[in-house]
């Protein structure tokens, strides 16, 4: 007589969890790509914060370089006066053309430049009361011809009075 093998019987479970690895790893990749955007945003801002500053500072240096400019050729040459000026103005090697010259007082005097590239628009006024003269220089960060169409030009101005 021949043996007949026994069948195993094997119990075979259904698993419930099947596909929580992946689950799992979606929502780690998720958080992952959440916390990097957001790291990336705050980024971007300080990026776009600290070129303000700095744009800042230029128009700041820019707007004291046109004060300075002035004031040295009203102080020592006298050139904001009544009478004709006595030679032509030069700022960091540029020739100033002036406009606004008049017989009497009061009467203001314009002018505008670009140290270092940037826009310096200056105007001195002179008057017979006290200040008598006011010199009020406007520095951008940008250059003179693109201060009405860049979106990102600022304005420092800088006052002497005296």
């Amino acid at each position: 007589m021949k043996k007949t093998p026994k069948l195993r019987t094997t119990n075979y479970e259904l698993r419930t969890n099947r596909g929580f690895t992946l689950l799992l790893a979606a929502l780690v990749a998720s958080i992952t790509l959440a916390i990097g955007v957001s790291i990336f945003e705050i980024t971007q801002k300080q990026v776009i914060l600290s070129s303000l500053g700095r744009d800042s500072q230029f128009a700041f240096y820019t707007a004291d370089t046109g004060a300075e400019c002035a004031l040295y050729y009203d102080v020592r040459h006298g050139y904001f006066g009544t009478s004709t000026p006595p030679a032509d103005a030069v700022c960091d090697s540029q020739t100033l053309s002036m406009s606004g010259r008049a017989p009497s007082l009061p009467y203001t005097i314009s002018f505008q430049f670009e140290p270092g590239g940037l826009c310096a628009q200056v105007s001195v006024e002179k008057s017979s009361s006290n200040p008598q003269t006011v010199i009020h220089a406007d520095g951008y960060s940008t250059n003179c011809a693109s201060i009405t169409t860049n979106p990102r030009a600022l304005q420092r101005s800088v006052e002497i009075k005296y």
